[in-house]
């Protein structure tokens, strides 16, 4: 229980249903007590709103400090992330290594035989297996972020909103009168509440920063930047330099630390490297499917095929703005087939001729 809305209508709604519920919230993080931060997961003060759900609920609430691991798991990584020039996705990681994975050792020390989140997603039974699937909202949808999920896990998964939608949601917190009902939702990171992600790893990168320049599409030095972790591939605003034509951050090269700019053609990607290579149980390489290159992306068609200990996505057309750091996940239709981390980006896939 993060303290937020959705935890604690899918607390409620578990009750509906007839089961025993114990609330559990990971404190992971700590914020400044000058008010500054209205939006936060997972802190003192969510611990306190999730207790007085619990409390207005009826059932029993435990709270557990796992800030350190939050730390070395998600944090440490994304500051490493940025400062070699890629573009992490955090929650990823915080699901696979700190939430699901301690909310399981929990759920076994608590005897509870099965463990439920907030998550907008839904499971299904097949052929004696449990699959991942979309949730019915896809604008809330987040089996991007669980896609790693093996089958010991999911068997002991449920999620109570994945056929809601967040005005339902909502609704239901009201009519309840459910301890932070109208509470607000944070668009960023929970450890970034600000959008700042630049200043965060700044503040965090112990002598690691070095400047380097700023390249136009000619290879041409334009400017200089305090350090890459400032930018990711795509990214068109606060470029540091005008050209007089839209320019787009096209490649970050971490051995020169020099960001090259280019015209949009230039971020167009036939192909991606993954390696940290999860599947679904049953599904095998190789693959045709459609594949999502970050959250509430685009799902493309490709072909998914084994490369070593990881894979090469191929897509049917090339797409722009792949970024190293990020999840390629596969999907057939509503269905999570696996997914991977993207490594590297290709202008044309292996054996394939270029145009």
């Amino acid at each position: 229980m993060s303290g937020g809305v959705d935890s604690s209508v899918a607390a409620a709604r578990l009750l509906e249903q007839g089961f025993d519920v114990v609330g559990v919230t990971l404190h992971l993080w700590d914020y400044p007590e000058d008010g500054s931060v209205k939006s936060r997961c997972c802190a003192p003060e969510d611990v306190h709103d999730a207790r007085r759900v619990a409390d207005v609920l009826g059932f029993p609430h435990y709270a557990f400090d796992r800030r350190e691991l939050f730390r070395t798991e998600v944090v440490d990584p994304f500051v490493d992330a940025y400062l070699d020039g890629t573009t992490p996705s955090p929650c990823v990681r915080c699901n696979r290594g700190v939430k699901i994975k301690e909310l399981m050792h929990l759920a076994a020390r608590l005897g509870a035989d099965r463990v439920a989140t907030g998550h907008y997603a839904r499971l299904q039974t097949s052929n004696g297996r449990v699959e991942l699937l979309r949730a019915r909202d896809r604008n809330k949808d987040q089996s991007y972020f669980l896609h790693m999920l093996d089958q010991p896990t999911l068997q002991k998964l449920c999620f109570p909103l994945g056929d809601a939608d967040k005005a339902e949601v909502r609704a239901q917190a009201a009519k309840l009168a459910l301890p932070g009902a109208n509470k607000g939702e944070s668009q960023e990171l929970c450890f970034v509440p600000t959008g700042r992600y630049d200043a965060f790893v700044t503040a965090r990168a112990d002598g690691r920063l070095r400047p380097g320049p700023i390249l136009n599409f000619e290879g041409e030095v334009v400017g200089e930047h305090a350090g890459i972790h400032g930018f990711t591939v795509g990214q068109r605003k606060n470029l540091g330099v005008a050209l007089g034509e839209r320019a787009y951050v096209v490649a970050i090269d971490t051995e020169s630390n020099a960001v090259r700019l280019g015209p949009q053609a230039a971020l167009s990607t036939a192909a991606a490297r993954v390696n940290e290579l999860s599947l679904a149980a049953g599904v095998e390489l190789p693959l045709r499917c459609e594949v999502q290159v970050r959250y509430r992306g685009t799902p493309y068609a490709a072909e998914v095929r084994a490369d070593g200990g990881g894979a090469v996505v191929a897509f049917d057309a090339a797409i722009g703005a792949v970024s190293k750091g990020q999840y390629a996940v596969f999907y057939s239709d509503e269905r999570v087939l696996g997914g991977g981390l993207i490594v590297d980006t290709l202008p044309n896939p292996p054996g394939r001729a270029a145009a």
